[in-house]
């Protein structure tokens, strides 16, 4: 049945002896001279002049019809038997429907006679009518299986109550001899069975006779702009014997119908009542260029001669919206653990394997032949993954900066049920901005009464009135803008030296309030940390105790230099910034943020950028309530370091347990922390996307 709801509306009259009025109207000719033969689709109507064919001297005319034809006159008549001489005007039209499909070709009939002014017949139309039922269908209301003909097909809307098909980007790897790299693979076939899953299912429907008339045909076909979006493929084991079993398959079963070289293509129509799956490939994600709606039309087309093109009659149309890149944040499950084995980072390795293994999950060590140096594996990627309502898996977005890792994603990572996605600046330069230490996202959050129940994404910027300040590249914001469900958040992370969100901000969970706490580092609680210390008689304490090779520091000398006091300003000050943005965009009140003391310097060198002082706590590694954090060497107070003591106070209050891992040498000197040598990967929301409310 035809989903064209915005055409024009059938006449007032009801169809005589149906329930409901078609949707889609179509022009039909009568003719005196010979019997029209004329295919009906189920649910449409036939729209007829009765004035237009009418003979010479005609003045009224009556109608008659078998069993399955129904019938209407626009305006309405008193009497519309066919016993009935019905007076002839010139805007008289015939609405007519049958109600359900023909068993073999012409098997109704609607005939018009016509009469003078003596009421004699001078004249006489015949229709032979052929019903068929042709739907088009997609799983229209999101629950995994194809329904038939749903109302909503041809559209799409958000929320709890929404319609519309979801596609699913195939932007995994199910065979060895292929790896896809962002939507462009362009064979038009199917390299592997395995593919079928990560498509989403459409099938033709039919019933009526088992051919169609001579000359008619269905056509399949998209517009220009979504070629390069999608591709089409047609079971046609369906066709077979079914004994031959599911082994029996093989790719020659799915030829491609549409896809970037195709436009259009003749398909089959099935005959009886009957059925043909189709599996639709999505090939690009939602970008500036792409709203990630697809529209798929199927055409009834009919014959004129052998010297003319057929011409549509019908058109049914189904809508799919591409599934979003989503992320996910610190208070989902982990799953994998992911980190990179070095010369220098055994010591690290070993407290990362304990913490990993104490939490139950897997780790994943990426070995020195793949990373070759590059130990910074959470600046190379980005965990997330792809959603629809008959399949789901990860995909990993690949970060534009192209290190001595880039080749892990795609060598390691992409695999079957694994998918990949990057995006590449064409013209823009590539900085420390691209590396995605700098991109986070929130956990749920409802801010002024809208829900974002996927989180918000982070993304670190330059000020709004830095002139020459770092910014992570057009492409990659483009594409998170492109997704729509993670609404971007952007920062002013551009005052630290390696420009990274992830140096001054974390979520972790937690049992109460919105379910989670932002904490950010804090020069402020640093400072009044150090001076409680002096206050209490622990000035001598010092700094990077258990560092033969740095130089230390006591609490009275730290205090003393106003240079860094005046530096910590500034940074407190960029931070501010920053609360007060998150404050705002994520709806958080004061008692959901905790200021972890830290100090920063700022780099004379690098253009007075500011790095951590001591190794950067909100750097951690969130694994259920195990914290994973950079151990800081602060003072020590009766044998405890006190920077760790405040930690673990802080987060012990959120039933959160503290390990302290030595990166000290293997990465806070090279500028990075916990957070930047690891990566994880977690399991997806339970929250289905195409719920929310945009």
């Amino acid at each position: 049945m035809s989903q064209e709801v915005n055409k024009a509306e059938p006449a007032a009259a009801s169809l005589k002896g149906s329930s409901a009025e078609p949707q889609y109207q179509r022009t039909c000719r009568l003719d005196i001279n010979k019997a029209q033969h004329v295919l009906y689709v189920i649910g449409t109507s036939l729209d007829v002049s009765i004035y237009r064919s009418a003979p010479p001297g005609s003045k009224s005319f009556s109608v008659k019809c078998t069993s399955k034809v129904k019938y209407s006159i626009s305006p309405p008549k008193s009497e519309t038997s066919h016993l009935s001489h019905i007076p002839l005007t010139k805007n008289t039209i015939l609405l007519i429907s049958m109600d359900r499909a023909s068993e073999f070709e012409s098997d109704s009939k609607l005939s018009v006679r016509y009469y003078n002014e003596s009421k004699n017949a001078i004249g006489v139309a015949v229709l032979h009518l052929t019903g068929v039922e042709i739907s088009l269908d997609v799983d229209a209301d999101r629950d995994g299986i194809v329904e038939e003909n749903n109302p909503n097909k041809g559209s799409w809307k958000w929320g709890p109550d929404g319609y519309g098909a979801v596609l699913l980007v195939n932007c995994d790897s199910d065979s060895k001899f292929c790896k896809f790299v962002d939507g462009n693979s362009k064979q038009e076939f199917i390299l592997n069975l395995k593919d079928l899953k990560d498509m989403s299912p459409m099938k033709l429907r039919t019933r009526g006779p088992s051919h169609l008339p001579e000359g008619y045909k269905l056509m399949m076909h998209i517009c220009l702009g979504d070629s390069e979006k999608i591709r089409v493929f047609r079971s046609i084991f369906a066709n077979k014997n079914e004994n031959n079993g599911e082994n029996k398959r093989s790719l020659k079963d799915y030829p491609l119908v549409l896809g970037p070289t195709v436009l259009s293509q003749e398909v089959p129509y099935p005959g009886g009542s009957a059925e043909i799956d189709f599996h639709v490939e999505g090939l690009e994600f939602p970008d500036t260029d792409f709203d990630g709606l697809i529209t798929i039309n199927l055409s009834l087309l009919k014959p004129i001669n052998d010297t003319v093109p057929e011409t549509p009659i019908f058109t049914d149309t189904v809508v799919f919206r591409v599934a979003p890149w989503i992320m996910t944040p610190n208070t989902l499950q982990p799953e994998e653990v992911f980190v990179c084995r070095t010369l220098d980072n055994h010591q690290f390795l070993k407290e990362i394997k304990a913490l990993v293994a104490k939490s139950g999950f897997k780790l994943r060590i990426c070995e020195p032949f793949m990373n070759r140096g590059d130990r910074w594996i959470q600046d190379e990627i980005e965990f997330g993954y792809i959603d629809s309502p008959h399949h789901w898996f990860p995909v990993v977005l690949d970060s534009p900066r192209d290190r001595e890792l880039k080749n892990f994603p795609c060598k390691v990572l992409l695999g079957p049920d694994f998918g990949y996605v990057t995006r590449e600046p064409q013209s823009e330069e590539v900085s420390t901005m691209d590396s995605f230490g700098n991109l986070e996202v929130s956990p749920p959050v409802t801010v002024n009464g809208k829900n974002y129940p996927l989180g918000r994404i982070i993304i670190g910027v330059a000020f709004p009135t830095a002139k020459y300040g770092r910014n992570m590249t057009k492409v990659v914001q483009d594409f998170l803008w492109a997704q729509r469900v993670q609404k971007p958040i952007a920062l002013f992370s551009d005052w630290l030296v390696v420009g990274h969100v992830d140096e001054f901000m974390t979520f972790v969970p937690a049992p109460d309030r919105k379910g989670f706490r932002l904490l950010l580092a804090s020069p402020d609680a640093g400072y009044k940390l150090f001076r409680d210390l002096k206050s209490n008689g622990h000035g001598q304490a010092r700094m990077f105790d258990g560092l033969p090779e740095e130089q230390q520091i006591t609490v009275d000398e730290l205090l003393s230099d106003h240079t860094l006091q005046t530096q910590n300003d500034y940074v407190q000050s960029c931070i501010d910034w920053n609360r007060d943005v998150l404050k705002k965009e994520l709806g958080l009140d004061d008692e959901d943020i905790i200021d972890l003391p830290i100090l920063f310097k700022l780099e004379p060198e690098d253009e007075f950028r500011a790095g951590a002082l001591y190794p950067d706590m909100v750097n951690m590694i969130v694994l259920g309530k195990n914290l994973g954090i950079p151990k800081p060497f602060g003072p020590k107070v009766n044998g405890r370091c006190a920077l760790e003591a405040e930690m673990c106070s802080l987060m012990g209050g959120l039933g959160l347990t503290c390990t302290f891992i030595d990166d000290y040498y293997s990465y806070h000197k090279k500028l990075g922390e916990v957070h930047c040598g690891s990566n994880v990967r977690r399991k997806p929301f339970d929250f289905q996307w195409w719920n929310m409310e945009l």
